[in-house]
């Protein structure tokens, strides 16, 4: 079981080239599919299978905000079997997010691109923060449109529900 605060900023970026990320050193690929659970507490409740170089990975994620960039996260792995019983507790009101996570380190910082099929212009790009007031090195390789970190409507668990107009 893993449980620490999670800061985060979350820009919203031009679509990337796919096989440029790819190519920058130690890129990992993530192909995850989201589930979103009933809500208990006010805390948001997901489901995550991630499959990476050939392997696939389960996980109960737990979080609630505590502020605009930190929220407090409980996430540990579970078996294929429970991932499979978990989903009957679905929200029915949020939609599976399936995305292409690019894992790319840049001046000591790991960036997570997030590129979802139902957007052609733009996807979102993440970085995990040691603290509020850590800077953001921006890679020159994005095209950053806007930060998002405030906006609710580009947390997945909004993006389950409905799915923004392209910028």
């Amino acid at each position: 079981m893993y449980e620490h605060n999670e800061i985060e900023r979350k820009y919203l970026i031009r679509y990337p080239d796919a096989r440029a990320l790819t190519e920058h050193p130690g890129c990992v690929i993530w192909n995850i599919h989201q589930t979103y659970l009933t809500a208990i507490c006010g805390n948001v409740r997901r489901l995550r299978k991630v499959e990476c170089n050939g392997k696939t990975t389960y996980f109960l994620t737990e979080k609630r905000n505590i502020t605009d960039l930190a929220c407090r996260e409980l996430e540990r792995e579970i078996t294929p079997k429970e991932y499979s019983m978990m989903l009957d507790d679905a929200d029915p009101d949020r939609n599976e997010i399936i995305k292409t996570r690019y894992r790319i380190a840049h001046e000591g910082q790991i960036f997570e691109i997030d590129v979802y099929p139902f957007w052609k212009k733009q996807a979102v790009m993440e970085v995990e923060l040691n603290n509020e007031e850590e800077p953001v090195h921006i890679p020159d390789w994005v095209c950053l449109l806007r930060e998002v970190t405030g906006d609710p409507m580009y947390r997945n668990s909004a993006l389950a529900k409905h799915i923004p107009e392209e910028d």
